[in-house]
């Protein structure tokens, strides 16, 4: 069991290795470098990346414990053929027409390297905020036989929560990690946070990384 709010996870108190996964929600340069999308859009990526440290504590104490490790990149085609006019629209609109930003062909499109990223792990990339559209996740999930989610990554408002909402809908068991969550709008930040809690965990539990680790010390040591 992990200590939560406002349950402790999981509410059966089966916590189980080989049906958990750790979700790392774009972790990307796009997002955390001063010179990709999110810093262009006016955003501070210094929250995001003061995250870093305690998502490679979860990463390690993960993989000790045998729970698979899943990242999820978000970018577009190099030909822009899955960007929606929509998207053309706010892309222009942003300033960003003719940049390589959220580009799959683009630097800023790769996972940062301060993340310990293995060739065991598994990446889903993306075009939208969740991880579940138009992507093989909920597929790989199944395969793999991952019943229940812990959330970590960016932002905790926009991807983060998209996914997390769209999981409770499929019958998934969901954590959210605070401190391993961030937003360069910390309103937004905390307001996402508080939605996980509401009418009796209506989109999981809460918790931080502290208490993940001392509950994952429970299930001892169990290699991928």
């Amino acid at each position: 069991m992990i200590s939560a709010t406002p349950f402790d996870y999981p509410y059966d108190d089966n916590l189980d290795a080989r049906t958990t996964a750790l979700v790392i929600i774009d972790l990307q340069e796009d997002f955390l470098s001063t010179t990709g999308y999110f810093a262009r859009q006016g955003y501070d990526p210094a929250p995001l990346r003061a995250i870093l440290p305690a998502v490679n504590q979860l990463i390690a104490a993960c993989r000790e414990a045998g729970i698979r490790i899943i990242h999820t990149r978000q970018g577009y085609r190099a030909d822009l053929a899955d960007m929606t006019p929509y998207e053309k629209w706010r892309r222009q609109r942003s300033g960003l027409d003719g940049t390589n930003a959220l580009l799959r062909s683009s630097p800023g499109f790769q996972i940062v390297p301060e993340l310990d990223v293995r060739p065991q792990d598994i990446i889903v990339d993306k075009t939208c905020n969740s991880a579940f559209t138009y992507t093989d996740f909920e597929h790989v999930l199944r395969a793999q036989g991952i019943t229940h989610l812990l959330f970590t990554g960016c932002t905790t408002d926009v991807c983060v929560h998209t996914t997390l909402r769209e999981a409770c809908d499929r019958n998934f068991q969901c954590l959210t990690i605070s401190d391993a969550c961030a937003s360069g709008d910390q309103y937004a930040h905390e307001a996402a946070l508080h939605m996980v809690t509401v009418e009796n965990g209506i989109f999981g539990a809460l918790t931080n990384t502290a208490a993940v680790l001392e509950g994952l010390k429970k299930l001892g040591k169990s290699p991928q």
